[in-house]
Formats: structure tokens, sequence, C-alpha cells
């Protein structure tokens, strides 16, 4: 199964199960009915998006920890100042 599928899966049964709890055809208390459910797919898109920011917080500090992908980064950084110089363009000098 492709990750689109099962985030289409995923998405699906829980977008089934809020509307049947939102218009209640499954019994709930009426507190849980009233103050929780109507704030649940805010809640739900604050906490991804709180996790997403974190996620690519963490990988950016760890970017240097990827000696490979760091040092083929600077090399490709190199490569593309030198190119640029070679047609005139002035590059800051690091």
């Amino acid at each position: 199964m492709t990750r689109a599928i099962e985030t289409a899966t995923f998405l699906s049964i829980t977008s089934v199960i809020y509307f049947l709890l939102l218009f209640k055809f499954v019994p709930t208390p009426a507190i849980f009915q009233e103050k929780i459910l109507p704030v649940l797919p805010w809640w739900s898109l604050v906490s991804f998006g709180a996790y997403s920011l974190g996620n690519i917080g963490y990988h950016i500090f760890k970017f240097r920890d990827c000696d490979d992908a760091y040092f083929e980064l600077m090399e490709q950084i190199q490569e593309a100042k030198t190119e640029l110089r070679a047609k005139g363009v002035s590059i800051d000098n690091d």
C-alpha cells in the first residue's frame, strides 16, 4: 500500500468517525458534544502544524550531522559560485 493510499484511508476513517459523532449517530455525553467535538478539527490542525514545525526545526538543526550531505552541498555551492563568477556575476567572498 502506498503512502498516499494509507493517508487517504486514515483521513477517510477519521472523517467518518467524526461525522458520526458530530451528527449524533453515536451517543456521547452532552459536554463532549457541545464543548470538545466542535473544536476537535482545529485542535488536530494546530497539533499537526506544531509537529510539522518541530520536525522541520529538528532536521534543520541536525543538518550538519549529516557530513556526507553537508560536504556535497558545500561542493555544489562552490561549483555554482565558480560558474557564476565565470559569467561575470559578483559573489560575496566568504
